[in-house]
C-alpha cells in the first residue's frame, strides 16, 4: 500500500515537473509596429492636433500588457518600430519590418494595406490592421493575412443607427464633407439608414472654404435653413474640419450626431466603465495624453497576439491566426463584452461606446438588437453580407 501511494506520488510529481517545464518553456515572440505617416491635409482648426505616437503609444502599453503575463510563461516579447515619412516607400519599411519578423502590427492607408499583405515575403505573416476603417477591406478586397483591430465605417454606422432607432429620430438630415474618408462614412451611414429601418430625408455637401470659427453664427443657419425636416443631423466630417460649427447653430434646434456631436467610436477618454480607468490611467502614465481610437486598436492588437501566445505557447503566425479566428479565442477589452474575431473576415468584434466629449452617453449594441450568433455581429458586415472571400 504504502509503495503504491509513494508510486502514485512520483507519477504524480513527474507529471507536474513536465507540465512545468512545458509552460515555462521559452517562446520568443518579435512583433513589428509599421506606419504610414501621412501630413493630414489642413482643417478650419487646430485645436486637436493628431499626436506623432498615435497608434504606436497603444502598441507599446499592449507590450507592457504582453510582457506582464509573459515572465510567468517564459514567453519574450519585443516591439520594433518602422515608420516611412509622408512621401516615403512604406513598402521599403514594410519589407525590413518583414525581414525580423511576421507578426505586424500596422497603421496605413488602404491600398498600403492591401500592397503589403499581397508581397510574397507576406504569404506567411499575420498583420493587424489598426487604422483603416474601409468596410472594403473587410468585404471584396479582403486578404486571408490580414486582421482588423479598428472598426469599421459600417459597424460605427450601424451603432449609431441603433441608438438613433432606440431614440426614435427616424428622419435624418446628412452632411457630408469633401474628403475621401468623409465620402466612406457617409456611405456607410446610408446603407445603416437603410439596415435599420430609418430615412435620409435630406442630404447636402459641405464646400464653404470661409474661416467658420468667425462666421458659423452667420453661415450654419442659412446652410441648414432648407433642409427638409428632420430628427437629427448626421454629420460625415471624419477631418475633424467643419462639423464642430455645425452644434447650436442649426436653422432648426436639432440634435447633432455622427463625426460630431454623439459620435461612434472605437474608443474615448470617457470610457471609464467596466475596468477601462484602469486602462485609461495606464496609458496616461505611458503617453501623457488620452488614448484615442487607433491607439486602442494598436493595444487590442497587441494583446490579441499576447493572448494566442499564451494560450497555444507558440510564435507562429499560422499557429496564432488559427486559434484567433477560433471559437476559443476571447478578448477582454474593457467595454463589458469578451470580443473575438470574425471567422469570415477578420474583423474583431466589439462594442461601439456612443461618445460626446464628456460623457459616454451609450454603448452598442443596445438593447433588443438580437442576433443567433453574437449581438455584436448587428455591428458592421454580418456573414451573409460579407463579400470576403478570401477566409
Amino acid at each position: 500500500m504504502i509503495r503504491a501511494l509513494s508510486l502514485s506520488a512520483v507519477l504524480m510529481f513527474v507529471a507536474a515537473v513536465t507540465i512545468a517545464s512545458t509552460a515555462l518553456a521559452q517562446v520568443e515572440v518579435r512583433i513589428a509596429f509599421v506606419e504610414q505617416q501621412i501630413d493630414p491635409p489642413p482643417t478650419l482648426s487646430n485645436l486637436d492636433p493628431l499626436p506623432d505616437d498615435l497608434g504606436r503609444a497603444g502598441a507599446e502599453l499592449g507590450l507592457e500588457d504582453n510582457a506582464t503575463t509573459g515572465r510567468f510563461l517564459g514567453h519574450n516579447y519585443a516591439l520594433t518600430v518602422h515608420s516611412a515619412g509622408s512621401g516615403e516607400d512604406f513598402l521599403v519599411a514594410a519589407r525590413q519590418a518583414l525581414s525580423e519578423t511576421t507578426l505586424l502590427v500596422v497603421k496605413a492607408p488602404a491600398e498600403a494595406l492591401l500592397a503589403l499583405a499581397d508581397l510574397p515575403e507576406a504569404a506567411d505573416a499575420l498583420i493587424f490592421n489598426t487604422s483603416e476603417q474601409a468596410t472594403r477591406l473587410r468585404a471584396a478586397d479582403c486578404r486571408a493575412n490580414l486582421l482588423h483591430s479598428i472598426t469599421s465605417y459600417a459597424m460605427r454606422a450601424d451603432a449609431l443607427a441603433q441608438f438613433m432607432s432606440k431614440k426614435r429620430w427616424t428622419d435624418w438630415a446628412l452632411i457630408e464633407g469633401v474628403h475621401p474618408d468623409d465620402a466612406a462614412f457617409a456611405e456607410a451611414l446610408r446603407a445603416s439608414a437603410g439596415k435599420f429601418g430609418l430615412r435620409i430625408a435630406d442630404e447636402k455637401a459641405w464646400v464653404f472654404d470661409a474661416d467658420m470659427r468667425r462666421n458659423a453664427a452667420q453661415e450654419v443657419p442659412l446652410f441648414t435653413q432648407a433642409l427638409e425636416d428632420y430628427d437629427v443631423l448626421v454629420v460625415a466630417d471624419e477631418l475633424g474640419d467643419f462639423g464642430r460649427y455645425l452644434l447650436y447653430n442649426t436653422w432648426e434646434p436639432r440634435p447633432v450626431a455622427g463625426s460630431e456631436g454623439v459620435a461612434p467610436r472605437a474608443w474615448s477618454g470617457v470610457v471609464e466603465q467596466w475596468g477601462a480607468a484602469q486602462l485609461q490611467s495606464r496609458f496616461a502614465d505611458l503617453a501623457g495624453r488620452r488614448m484615442l481610437s487607433k491607439d486602442y486598436a494598436a493595444w487590442a492588437a497587441l494583446r490579441s497576439i499576447g493572448e494566442a501566445v499564451t494560450r497555444t505557447g507558440s510564435a507562429d503566425p499560422a499557429v496564432l491566426r488559427a486559434y484567433i479566428l477560433s471559437d476559443a479565442f476571447e478578448l477582454a477589452g474593457f467595454k463589458g463584452r469578451p470580443m473575438s474575431y470574425r471567422g469570415w473576415n477578420g474583423q474583431l468584434r466589439q462594442p461601439v461606446p456612443l461618445v460626446h466629449p464628456r460623457a459616454l452617453v451609450a454603448l452598442a449594441p443596445l438593447e433588443g438588437f438580437l442576433h443567433q450568433r453574437s449581438e455584436l455581429d448587428t455591428l458592421g458586415l454580418d456573414e451573409p453580407e460579407s463579400a470576403c472571400r478570401a477566409f
